[in-house]
């Protein structure tokens, strides 16, 4: 049994009204699997770099108990590279350089000993490249959850559209549940999403935290209040490889355990905006990690005064 991350390792150089950064290793992959690493020791990568991607920063994924027998090296190429500049309310960003590379042709081979997946987390990209990966997978893993982008449904909505129906998690942000339901309500906006495929929907409001919708039940996770927010890349993914982190090492796969899995995935991404890039998520320890689990349990945990008493 194992947990397989479907994604981009690669460089981003990052402007925020906290300071900027040269390259810095980033990716999808490289965030959810740093994150489900902290939950559960059988994490592997399907992702491509280029020669120019440091040797070192393999061996730390290596270090960390991630398998990256999946991660192909091109020689001769460059990693895929993006750069963003924040506005000052941290929500909002403008993507200055985006350099496909290798990813312009990715072909998402998966090898023999990963096989044995039962969580698969699809990360952001091409919807063909997610379809493709799945149909590579001999048996069908137990949950298949889906990130995705409003980029996506602006250039390929039908095949993200076929994508769908073969996952079972959906994760986007609140402007993307919109523009792919067309409802401003994000409670009709989940109710048309579930209808085009997953069975379970998360929907990311970044610091006003998250929604997850299944059938008749919504559950609202909290975002913890931080004082200083340094830099949102990577949050999503880091929220995502925190999910499927803790619901690879529980296995159980119902609402009340996602309800858990959402906590412990806001967790981790309330630490990665704490410090550019992954440095953050490298420093964590377990004892970190609890404190903060708690702080987010003391913000939604409170009793409520006996009705009779009011009247």
């Amino acid at each position: 049994m194992s947990l397989l991350v479907i994604g981009t390792v690669a460089f981003d150089a990052i402007e925020t009204p906290f300071g900027k950064t040269d390259k810095i290793v980033g990716g999808a992959a490289t965030y959810a699997g740093l994150a489900a690493g902290h939950f559960y020791d059988r994490v592997k990568i399907v992702s491509v770099v280029g020669n120019d991607f440091p040797a070192s920063e393999i061996s730390d994924l290596k270090n960390r108990g991630i398998d990256v027998e999946g991660l192909q090296i091109k020689p001769n190429e460059k990693s895929f590279f993006w750069s963003g500049r924040y506005h000052t309310d941290m929500n909002n960003r403008d993507t200055l350089i985006t350099e496909l590379n290798v990813l312009a042709d990715f072909d998402p081979i998966i090898p023999g000993s990963y096989q044995d997946c039962e969580f698969l987390l699809l990360g952001n990209l091409t919807p063909n490249i997610q379809q493709l990966a799945l149909s590579r997978l001999k048996k069908r893993p137990k949950l298949v959850v889906m990130d995705t982008m409003n980029f996506w449904m602006d250039v390929a909505l039908d095949n993200l559209l076929d994508t769908l129906t073969l996952v079972d998690v959906l994760t986007i942000n609140d402007a993307e549940a919109r523009q792919l339901s067309g409802e401003y309500s994000l409670v009709k906006a989940a109710n048309k999403i579930l209808k085009m495929g997953p069975s379970y929907l998360i929907i990311k409001k970044g610091e006003h935290g998250a929604l997850l919708f299944h059938k008749d039940e919504i559950f609202s996770a909290p975002a913890l209040p931080l004082a200083d927010v340094f830099d949102p890349t990577g949050a999503g993914d880091t929220f995502a490889g925190g999910f499927m982190g803790y619901l690879a090492k529980i296995g159980i796969i119902d609402f009340n355990t996602m309800k858990e899995a959402i906590i412990y995935g806001s967790a981790l991404a309330s630490f990665c905006v704490e410090k550019f890039g992954t440095e953050r998520l490298k420093s964590l320890t377990k004892d970190t990690i609890t404190d903060r689990i708690q702080e987010f349990v003391k913000l939604s945990s409170f009793s409520i005064r006996n009705h009779s008493e009011l009247t």
